[in-house]
């Protein structure tokens, strides 16, 4: 417990989960209805249900899940770059625009 404060892990999560929101509220989707998330533990929800999102997102090599049928849930570990977030967002866009 102590490393995480000391090393700022809920400081960078949530700049982080706020730089990785921002980059999935660019994406122009008409099915997105929100994308919501407190740090790294962010949701994209859906006017239908998202399940085979996450079946496209994992052969792209994007960890998902579906929850509540509507919504993707993404959960990236506190050491994720911003470059990362940046290659993920891309997969997303890739896969959402299919």
């Amino acid at each position: 417990m102590d490393a995480l404060v000391e090393d700022n892990y809920v400081e960078m999560a949530q700049e982080k989960g706020k730089y990785f929101m921002d980059k999935l509220k660019e994406i122009n989707n008409p099915h997105i209805i929100e994308v919501r998330g407190k740090g790294l533990l962010i949701g994209i929800e859906f006017d239908h249900h998202a399940g085979e999102y996450c079946d496209e997102l994992k052969e792209e090599g994007v960890l998902a899940h579906e929850t509540h049928q509507t919504v993707i849930r993404f959960a990236p570990p506190l050491v994720i770059t911003k470059e990362e977030i940046d290659w993920a967002v891309e997969k997303i866009k890739k896969v959402l625009d299919k």
